[in-house]
């Protein structure tokens, strides 16, 4: 089988044509028809696979294909079903309730967006997780931003935008650590060659919603006293409420992995229920896991909000990803990524066209297949010897998969990030994506430094491209020094 994958490659013109009418079949459904994304994915799917058989593909090898492609979104798929269950624990635990009422007290309205970013930024960072920040710390914000007479897209593209800040800035974050172990560059070089960028990128968002912050907020702060109080009547808001987050962070700071970190999130969540409310049954916590939290607090907008997780309200996601994912293994096994990717090769010759072709190519895996992943490590292992041959540092490498990868992955409706974050916030994704300020700064400025400081650097430094033969024999301590 992986003898027949090699064969199966369409030429540059039909890679363009397929890339043209997949996006126009999308367009026209997602957001002209406005129907969920899973049935247009399903049908380019569906198109896509008897265009392979059309070309005589065999069937092994478009079921392999799809087996490929889904492969990378196991372990994401198993995260969406972990915070399902931790986002209802959390919610009946009363963890989510005692965030709103510490938040009501220490928040305003003209600081609320500001402080949003800001906060989302340190629990980013600290977790290294774009995902759990936005599935804990983002449930509550989007409440309290519900009651202080904000949008549901501004709230989360101030969540979205300081939790992918975060995960490009933390030291535990995977993708940080997916583009360094995939290029040989060292993880903390590759931390402050980012914060180049994304530090510009952060204070650019941060200024736009403190002007947003202070133009969009109809609140009235009597309303808030009454849900506080609401919430305070119904759940258990205490410190001891509190023990959930605090064992989250602990695992994080031990970077322990994301699916056990949040299991043991859940459960002692599910101590504190039990704790709480003795009178709890095994029976309610099966129910309460597999169907969400259902609020009964006599408050239509508490039990809005006080509602939700459990596996069950995850399975739309899921569905989306597979869908997704096996789209673009049939992509990746027809060869129109590679394809693509490679045929822009030819013109990269100067640090800023590189790091521009670098960054479209990411962008493009992220639209095509929707998995960040992916939209790294395909990008990453094509242009790598392009870096070398320039003899420009990895690290500029590793800046841009970051950027032009997880960041432009929550701005994809059907990328597993955007997937993710319209589920877990319940905010349509084409209404927050012109909002998440940092997600489309960052690749825009990793752009711009690419043609100026980048560029001036390597001039500077007097280099020239390598010849191949030169090219082979740089090792990596020479890859990894810096230009001046």
């Amino acid at each position: 089988m992986e003898e027949n994958k090699r064969e199966v490659q369409v030429t540059l013109v039909e890679s363009i044509l397929i890339m043209i009418g997949m996006f126009a079949i999308l367009g026209a459904l997602i957001i002209g028809a406005e129907m969920p994304p899973q049935i247009p994915i399903l049908l380019v799917f569906t198109l896509l696979m008897f265009y392979g058989r059309l070309r005589h593909v065999t069937w092994d090898q478009i079921f392999a294909g799809i087996i490929e492609g889904i492969k990378p979104g196991i372990i994401p798929i198993m995260i969406f079903l972990m915070i399902g269950l931790l986002v209802s624990s959390w919610l009946r635990s009363g963890t989510i309730a005692t965030i709103m009422v510490i938040g009501f007290k220490i928040l305003s309205a003209q600081f609320f967006l500001l402080t949003v970013f800001l906060i989302c930024c340190l629990i980013g960072i600290t977790v290294g997780s774009s995902f759990t920040t936005i599935s804990t710390m983002g449930i509550a914000f989007m409440g309290i931003g519900h009651i202080l007479g904000f949008s549901a897209a501004i709230t989360a593209g101030a969540i979205v935008s300081g939790a992918f800040f975060g995960n490009n800035m933390s030291p535990l974050s995977d993708t940080s650590n997916l583009t360094t172990g995939l290029t040989k560059v060292n993880l903390y070089d590759h931390l402050k060659n980012m914060a180049i960028t994304a530090i510009p990128s952060a204070l650019i968002t941060l200024g736009l919603f403190f002007i947003l912050g202070r133009t969009s907020s109809t609140a009235d702060l009597t309303q808030t006293q009454q849900i506080s109080q609401q919430l305070q009547r119904s759940f258990n808001v205490s410190i001891w409420a509190l023990l959930p987050i605090l064992v989250l962070l602990l695992l994080a700071w031990r970077q322990v992995p994301a699916i056990p970190t949040l299991l043991v999130g859940s459960l002692t969540a599910l101590v504190v229920i039990l704790v709480s409310s003795p009178g709890y049954s095994v029976s309610q916590i099966g129910t309460l896991l597999m169907n969400g939290n259902a609020a009964k607090t006599g408050s239509h907008t508490v039990d809005r909000l006080m509602s939700g997780g459990g596996i069950n309200n995850m399975l739309g996601s899921v569905s989306l990803i597979i869908v997704a994912l096996a789209l673009g293994g049939l992509l990746i096994q027809y060869g129109v990524v590679h394809t693509l990717i490679t045929s822009i090769k030819q013109y990269v010759n100067t640090p800023g066209k590189l790091i521009l072709l670098n960054m479209l190519s990411g962008i493009g895996v992220n639209f095509l297949v929707g998995e960040q992943y992916l939209s790294i490590i395909l990008p990453g292992t094509t242009f790598m010897s392009s870096y070398d041959r320039l003899g420009l540092p990895r690290k500029y490498l590793t800046r841009t998969l970051a950027s032009g990868g997880a960041d432009v992955n929550a701005l994809v409706p059907w990328g597993v990030s955007g997937v993710f974050i319209a589920g877990t916030l319940g905010v349509n994704p084409l209404a927050y994506v012109p909002l998440a300020f940092y997600a489309y700064i960052d690749p825009i400025i990793t752009i711009l430094f690419g043609f100026t400081l980048v560029t001036w650097r390597y001039r500077r430094s007097g280099k020239r491209p390598a010849t191949s033969t030169a090219t082979t024999s740089v090792g990596l301590k020479d890859r990894d020094q810096p230009v001046n």
